[in-house]
C-alpha cells in the first residue's frame, strides 16, 4: 500500500488532469458562475456546523472526477482505512498515526469502538486518562485543589514547544469566551527569558499553576523553561510548595518525580500520536483547566464527527478530501507556491498558526514512503492572519501578484453575543473579498479611469478561495475544523506518496545546538566550523565581553 505505487507524474490519470488544467485554464470563473446559475448549490457542501462552499475555483464536475480518479489510484481510501485501523503506517519510526483514537465517542448502543494496536485495543488507556483529567482539572477549578498556601489556583501557565504549544494555545484562544474571568492562561515556549519573564511578573506564585509538556521531559526548550518556572515557586514559596504548582505531561516518570511532580499530576502521551495532533490528548490539560472538561468533551465530540465523516463519506462529498484534491490542483497543474488562512474571527486568529505547523511539518518532504526522490513539490508554504488586518497587510498580493495563492476563507456566522452589527461589516468584507478575487477588474470596465491608470487599477480575477463557514464558533464546531484540517493534509501526504507523520528534518539543527553550546556559553574553544559560523559565535563572545 503506497509505498509501492507506480510513478504519481506519469500515471495516466495524473495526464488527464494535465490535460484538463490545460484545457480549462482559458476559463474565467466569472463566466462559469453566468453559465450555471446553481453553480453554488454543486460546490458546496454541508457537515454539521460546517458549510464548504468551494464554487469559487477553477473547476467543473469533470475537474472532481479527475480528482477522484487520481485518488483512487494512489489508494488514498486503503491509506485511511489504514490509519483508523491502527497499522503502522508512520513507517521511518514503526509507530501508528491514531490521533483519531484520542477522540473517539460511543455510539449506537453506548460502546466506543475498540482501536487495536498489536492486538491491544488502546481505548482503555484513552478512556481512563480522560476521566484523570476531568477529575485534576475539576479539583483545581472548584478549588479543592489548593496551593501550598492553601489559596486557589487562579493562574495556568502552559511550558511545552511545537505542537505542544502551538495546538493548545490555539484551541484555548478560540474557545476564549468559555473561560472564567477569574483564571488567567499564559503560554511559554521560547528560549528567550523575556517571554517567560513577562508572563511571571504579572502573576502571583501563590496561585500560579504550571503545565509542563515534553514527552521524554528532556526536550531543552520546556526544560529550561521549567527550571525557571521552578525557582520561581521555590525562592518564593520553599522547596516543598513544588508538588503543588506543577503538572505535566510526559511519559518520562522517574524525571517528572525527580522534579517534584506528584504521579497524580503527571498524564500520559503515546507513541502513537505526533504532537502537531496530539492536541486532543492530555496536551489539552490547558484547555480543560481554562475551559472545563466538558467544554473539551464537546471538543473531542466536533473532531470525531468530522473523523465519522472522513472515513465513511464518498469522496465527491467528503469535506476534508475536497479541500485536499483542490489543493493538489492548484500545487501541481498551476503551480501555485503557497496557500492563505484567513479567519474573519478574531478568536479563530491563531489558527493560520496551527495549521501551519499541521500541514508544513506534515508533508514538508523530499522523499517519499518508498524511499525514493518525489517527483513533485510537496506542501505548499502556509501563511495568513486575521482577514481584516490581512487586507490592509498582504492582500495586495493576493489580488494583483502574478504568483496564484489560493485562499481558505473562514468566519463564524453568530456569536455568543447575539445580534451585532459590526458582524454584518465584517462577514460583508469576508464575503466581498473571495468576490472579487473571483471577479477580479477587467480594463474595459475602467473606461471612465484616465487611460495611463487602468492596467494599474486593473486585476485578473479567477483566483481560488474556499469558504468555511461555523454556523457559530462553538467547541463542537471548532473540533470539526481542527479535524478538518487534519484529514486534508493526510490525504495530500498519500497523494504524494509521503509520511505525513514524521519530521526528521528538524534533528540535525538540534543536534547541531547541542554541540555549538558549550563554545557560545565560554566554557570550550569553537571546534572546527565554517567560517560563517565560527565568525557568528565570535560576535556573539565578544558583545558578551564588551558587556560585562
Amino acid at each position: 500500500m503506497t509505498s509501492d505505487l507506480p510513478s504519481l507524474t506519469q500515471s495516466a490519470e495524473w495526464r488527464a488532469l494535465q490535460n484538463h488544467a490545460t484545457a480549462i485554464s482559458g476559463l474565467h470563473m466569472r463566466d462559469m458562475f453566468a453559465r450555471d446559475p446553481k453553480r453554488f448549490a454543486q460546490f458546496s457542501l454541508r457537515e454539521g456546523s460546517l458549510l464548504l462552499d468551494y464554487s469559487k475555483n477553477l473547476i467543473t464536475a469533470e475537474t472532481i472526477k479527475l480528482l477522484v480518479d487520481l485518488a483512487l489510484v494512489r489508494q488514498v481510501p486503503q491509506r485511511r482505512d489504514a490509519m483508523f485501523s491502527g497499522a503502522r503506517i508512520n513507517t521511518t519510526e514503526n509507530r501508528a498515526a491514531l490521533h483519531v483514537a484520542l477522540r473517539n465517542r460511543a455510539e449506537g448502543r453506548g460502546l466506543v469502538r475498540p482501536v487495536i494496536i498489536d492486538g491491544v485495543d488502546v481505548m482503555g488507556d484513552v478512556l481512563h486518562t480522560l476521566m484523570r483529567l476531568r477529575e485534576f482539572s475539576e479539583s483545581v477549578r472548584d478549588g479543592s485543589w489548593t496551593g501550598s498556601t492553601s489559596k486557589p489556583i487562579r493562574h495556568i501557565v502552559n511550558i511545552g514547544i511545537g505542537g505542544s504549544h502551538l495546538g493548545p494555545m490555539f484551541v484555548t484562544d478560540a474557545l476564549k469566551d468559555y473561560q472564567r474571568d477569574d483564571l488567567s492562561v499564559a503560554f511559554v515556549s521560547t528560549l528567550d527569558r523575556t517571554q517567560i519573564d513577562d508572563v511571571l511578573k504579572s502573576r502571583d506564585p501563590a496561585t500560579t499553576m504550571f503545565v509542563i509538556t515534553s514527552k521524554t521531559f528532556t526536550t531543552v526548550e520546556a526544560m529550561s523553561n521549567a527550571a525557571i518556572a521552578r525557582e520561581w515557586i521555590s525562592s518564593s514559596l520553599g522547596e516543598h510548595a513544588i508538588p503543588r504548582h506543577f503538572a505535566a505531561v510526559s511519559t518520562n516518570h522517574r524525571a517528572t518525580t525527580e522534579f517534584g511532580i506528584p504521579a497524580a499530576s503527571v498524564f500520559p502521551m503515546w507513541d502513537w500520536v505526533g504532537g502537531r495532533y496530539s492536541v486532543c490528548s492530555a496536551i489539552g490539560l490547558p484547555i480543560i483547566l481554562a475551559c472545563g472538561f466538558d467544554t473539551f468533551d464537546c471538543f473531542l465530540s466536533g473532531a470525531h464527527a468530522m473523523d465519522l465523516h472522513f472515513e465513511a463519506a464518498p469522496l465527491e462529498q467528503n469535506m476534508p478530501f475536497l479541500l485536499a484534491m483542490l489543493g493538489i490542483w492548484y500545487a501541481e497543474f498551476f503551480q501555485a507556491p503557497a496557500m492563505a488562512i484567513l479567519p474573519y474571527d478574531y478568536r479563530l486568529k491563531l489558527l493560520p498558526f496551527h495549521i501551519q505547523q499541521v500541514d508544513m511539518e506534515s508533508n514538508g518532504k523530499c522523499t517519499t514512503l518508498a524511499g525514493t526522490p518525489v517527483e513533485t513539490h510537496t506542501g505548499p508554504i502556509v501563511f495568513g492572519g486575521g482577514g481584516s488586518d490581512s487586507q490592509h497587510s498582504f492582500f495586495q498580493f493576493l489580488h494583483q501578484s502574478p504568483r496564484l495563492i489560493p485562499c481558505d476563507f473562514i468566519a463564524a456566522i453568530k456569536t455568543r453575543r447575539g445580534a451585532d452589527p459590526s458582524r454584518d461589516v465584517l462577514l460583508a468584507n469576508c464575503f466581498a473579498q473571495t468576490e472579487a478575487l473571483m471577479k477580479g477588474r477587467m480594463i474595459s470596465e475602467l473606461q471612465h479611469i484616465p487611460e495611463e491608470l487602468r492596467r494599474h487599477r486593473a486585476f485578473s480575477g479567477s483566483r481560488p478561495t474556499n469558504t468555511i463557514l461555523l454556523d457559530s464558533l462553538t467547541p463542537i464546531a471548532l473540533g470539526q475544523l481542527v479535524a478538518l484540517y487534519e484529514h486534508k493534509v493526510f490525504v495530500q501526504g498519500a497523494i504524494w506518496g509521503l509520511n505525513s507523520f514524521d519530521q526528521w528534518g528538524v534533528e540535525l539543527g538540534k543536534e547541531l545546538a547541542k554541540s555549538l553550546e558549550p563554545a557560545v556559553s565560554g566554557a570550550e574553544l569553537l571546534a572546527e566550523r565554517d567560517s560563517s559560523t565560527a565568525g557568528l559565535v565570535a560576535a556573539y563572545l565578544e558583545a558578551k565581553r564588551r558587556s560585562v
